[in-house]
């Protein structure tokens, strides 16, 4: 009984057809929005962290350490270097000289020696710059008996395995004794091997002529040997001016071939990030970024809950975990960077006359800059490009599939919105029914000029006006479902509509006949 009044009131009450279409477009939007404010805060966090001084300021570090030439006529720099001897020429004055500014352009003393160097007059050395050395031991390698009574020494490749762990040389001081490497240290990946920490060590002093005794002290007592695989040179400076930190190690690799092969890493980062306005506003974003995350996880969640085993056959929620997962990395390399950050700042304003190893936090934080990149990335595939899409697409496919005609029911919302603001601003007159009236009667003369007779126009024209009042009927917004039942004078109106328009198509194909003997007599 409940189906017959259903049918004879013709389907679902419109009024209830109309708030929930309402609300589900209500809520499309809000969904809509939100994801696109995420997206927003996502890409100030990210291209907030991207300072144009970062560019310059490597580019001003790059060419004053490996650019620059031994003084005299010779023109060996860092890219240069191809023996040991370039290695100790190199040592011995670009490395010193850039290093080591403690007088202005007019030999004016800049600042006390206690203080560090101000490389370029605006960069402070932090702390003191380390030179580390790895080695591999005699006997890695075995000489063929051909060669044996020719060279009884061989020195393979590096690995940790055939690493030197004895004092060699002089004995006396840490750069001819063995350090181990700490456990959280990066290896160092280079031309023809991976590196760990540890080594032969020893850090410079504050004084150029002390650095330079050192240099020809080790030199002489040849600290160089055919064991010497690699050679790093680390140090970090500080520009107050643009609060950036500039991380800088110079690589010299020394080949089981032989020669010297070099290479560098320079990195200028903001491990400082709160420092000024702007800097509070990308902070502000970060908290708002945390409070996005908790409720995604508590959707995520409430969706796992709801579909359970389900929930894990759908890509796009696979690609919500993912983005999570993503995100609270994000979350925790940003802190332990920040803690990690303040506390070596600390230890160094502490002790000046130690190593302060910032390569370390450039490491993490050239990772915490790859994983924001790649959230990046994944959350804007997550956006309308494929999920929308990929929805629309399917249900324009199921409208055509049945005969209807694909309705963008959020598409005709905007565009309604945007044309109630236009009328409401004044910039634009609202559609009225004498607007309506004119615009037919300008078709209408427009067909006469053509040469239609009046039965053909009186005839379209009824056929426009009955067509229009069944789609407000029938296609109407107002009604979602893909099969509606109709009543009996809906189903004859229909009918007559279809007679109609069946006349209609014979008359033209009456008139199509005779042009076509008319264009065969002319023949």
């Amino acid at each position: 009984m409940a189906e017959a009044s259903r049918w004879y009131l013709g389907g679902t009450p419109k009024h209830k057809l109309r708030y929930r279409e309402d609300v589900e477009i209500r809520t499309t939007l809000q969904e809509l929005l939100l994801y696109s404010i995420f997206l927003i805060n996502l890409c100030i966090l990210t291209f907030g962290m991207v300072n144009p001084h970062m560019y310059y300021l490597n580019k001003v570090m790059s060419s004053l350490f490996l650019d620059t030439s031994v003084a005299g006529e010779e023109r060996t720099n860092f890219k240069s270097i191809r023996s040991i001897t370039d290695f100790w020429k190199f040592m011995e004055g670009p490395l010193l000289d850039g290093l080591y500014w403690d007088s202005w352009y007019n030999n004016e003393n800049l600042y006390d020696l206690k203080n560090s160097s101000r490389i370029y007059y605006e960069n402070i050395l932090l702390g003191l710059p380390r030179v580390r050395q790895l080695k591999v031991r005699n006997g890695t390698c075995k000489v063929h008996s051909f060669f044996r009574s020719l060279m009884d020494e061989c020195y393979d490749k590096y690995t940790s395995k055939n690493e030197d762990t004895a004092d060699f040389g002089l004995k006396q001081h840490t750069e001819w004794k063995y350090s181990s490497p700490r456990t959280n240290s990066p290896w160092h990946w280079g031309f023809v091997g991976v590196y760990q920490n540890g080594g032969y060590i020893f850090t410079l002093s504050k004084s150029k002529s002390e650095t330079l005794n050192k240099f020809i002290n080790l030199r002489m007592n040849s600290w160089i040997t055919r064991g010497t695989r690699v050679i790093f040179i680390d140090f970090s400076v500080y520009n107050a001016n643009v609060n950036l930190f500039c991380i800088i190690r110079l690589v010299a690799e020394f080949p089981a071939t032989g020669g010297i092969l070099t290479s560098w890493q320079f990195y200028s980062v903001k491990l400082l990030r709160y420092v000024s306005f702007y800097d509070y506003f990308i902070a502000s974003c970060e908290i708002i970024f945390c409070i996005f995350i908790i409720v995604f996880t508590i959707q995520e969640i409430k969706k796992l809950k709801e579909f359970k085993f389900a929930y894990f056959k759908s890509i796009w929620n696979w690609l919500e975990l993912l983005l999570l997962v993503l995100c609270f990395s994000t979350v925790f390399f940003s802190l332990y960077s920040n803690m990690q950050i303040y506390r070596m700042i600390g230890r160094l304003l502490r002790n000046t006359e130690k190593y302060s190893d910032f390569y370390f936090l450039a490491y993490w934080h050239i990772y915490y800059n790859n994983i924001i990149a790649i959230t990046i990335f994944f959350a804007w595939i997550k956006n309308m490009f494929l999920a929308i899409i990929n929805d629309t697409y399917s249900e324009v496919k199921a409208d055509y599939s049945i005969g209807r005609r694909p309705d963008f029911q959020l598409g005709k919302m905007i565009k309604k919105s945007y044309n109630n603001a236009l009328e409401k601003l004044k910039l634009k007159k609202p559609e009225t029914d004498e607007d309506k009236k004119r615009e037919n009667k300008d078709l209408a003369e427009k067909a006469r000029r053509e040469g239609f007779d009046e039965k053909e126009i009186q005839s379209a024209e009824q056929m426009k006006k009955w067509k229009e009042r069944l789609e407000k009927k029938y296609y109407s917004t107002e009604i979602q479902d893909d099969y509606q039942t109709v009543t009996q004078q809906e189903f004859r109106d229909l009918f007559l509509y279809a007679v109609e328009l069946e006349k209609e198509l014979h008359y033209v194909s009456l008139k199509l006949n005779r042009v076509m003997r008319k264009v065969s007599a002319l023949q």
